[in-house]
């Protein structure tokens, strides 16, 4: 690696990060160019849980802002719009879910899968901040469950109970094993579903085809 290389390498890993002493007494870090940061405060004192029953007091929600100027405001939610705030994180929550790399862009159909693991993780496992792949582990996801269906007769619903099971039981085992590398393994042009998935993807560039290429091609000879 020339000297050159490793310079732009080395830059590019150092981020300079700068601490401001806020107004009111905290120091903050921020990174880069950063020059807001944002961060949701719970006074756990002020949540009252009763059964199914959740009651809040004034100020149990909060938004923190800082900004680097040493600035920063606390702005507590309004109890009566809470909803509507819970309402738009959610969206922002799995509208992020969508988000996918160039090269590995994800179909409608991969959209669902994504969005409907999300929804089992957050809203029925209560889990907010696990890691998760994102786009680049769900593209291509959903041709791999329709081959699976085809293969085994099984349901979608039995097929990715099937694929999440896999997934935790590595997990459960401390065995590295990403979504992307568990839908990839079915995708072995030498095993029954990867025949599957080879026939469903040709299908589908056949249908996206903009022209007649083999028409396009007799232009050329």
């Amino acid at each position: 690696m020339s000297n050159g290389t490793e310079a732009q390498v080395s830059a590019k890993k150092k981020t300079e990060i700068t601490t401001v002493k806020m107004s009111d007494g905290r120091d903050v870090s921020f990174a880069g160019k950063r020059k807001v940061l944002k961060e949701t405060l719970i006074d756990e004192s002020k949540v009252m849980i009763d059964g199914d029953t959740v009651t809040l007091a004034d100020g149990a929600v909060q938004i923190r802002i800082d900004f680097r100027n040493g600035q920063t405001r606390t702005y507590p939610l309004s109890l009566r719009l809470l909803a509507k705030y819970a309402g738009h994180g959610g969206e922002q929550k799995f509208g992020d879910e969508l988000a996918s790399p160039a090269d590995k862009p994800m179909s409608e159909d991969d959209m669902v899968i994504a969005l409907d693991d999300l929804h089992n993780q957050v809203n029925l496992q209560g889990d907010w901040s696990a890691v998760r792949e994102g786009g680049g582990g769900f593209a291509g996801a959903s041709v791999v469950v329709r081959a699976l269906v085809e293969a085994s007769g099984k349901t979608i619903e039995e097929i990715k109970a099937f694929l999440q099971g896999k997934l935790d039981r590595a997990k459960a085992n401390n065995e590295k094993l990403s979504r992307k590398e568990l839908y990839d393994s079915f995708r072995d042009p030498n095993s029954k579903v990867g025949k599957i998935v080879k026939r469903l993807e040709e299908e589908r560039l056949s249908k996206e085809a903009k022209i007649d290429a083999d028409a396009a091609l007799a232009e050329l000879v």
